[in-house]
């Protein structure tokens, strides 16, 4: 898990917790993939480093609630870090947002930062999957 990528954190997903796990159609989506039978629609981020909360910008869940909210959907965050997965059900989470500094991008070659809105999701809170 430590040198994971979200294809790789897919193909684990799809082998061991939704068998019926699909991609989006769209590379630029609001949300990476969707489990119909589950009806949860998914954000995937991998870390290189364990956190004992991760980062979530409002901008993409404000995008999640919304889609999931117009579709029956539920939305879900998923995380990998080298300790394990962990999975946050955006419906239940109760964010506490602020604003902050952060790259642009997540691409090392642009270093520009910019505000955004965020908030930190303790993984005590997230289900390990």
């Amino acid at each position: 898990m430590k040198d994971w990528n979200e294809a790789d954190l897919f193909a684990y997903l799809l082998k061991h917790i939704y068998l019926d796990l699909v991609k989006a159609n769209k590379q630029m989506s609001t949300w990476d993939c969707y489990s119909p039978k589950t009806n949860h629609r998914i954000e995937l981020k991998c870390r290189g480093k364990h956190y004992d909360s991760l980062l979530i910008e409002k901008k993409k869940y404000n995008s999640m609630i919304e889609k999931c909210n117009d579709n029956l959907d539920v939305p879900m965050y998923i995380n990998s870090t080298p300790q394990g997965v962990y999975r946050f059900n955006l419906f239940i989470i109760q964010p506490n947002w602020e604003m902050q500094y952060h790259n642009k991008t997540t691409t090392f070659t642009n270093k520009n930062k910019i505000q955004k809105e965020i908030a930190m999701l303790p993984v005590a809170d997230a289900e390990i999957l």
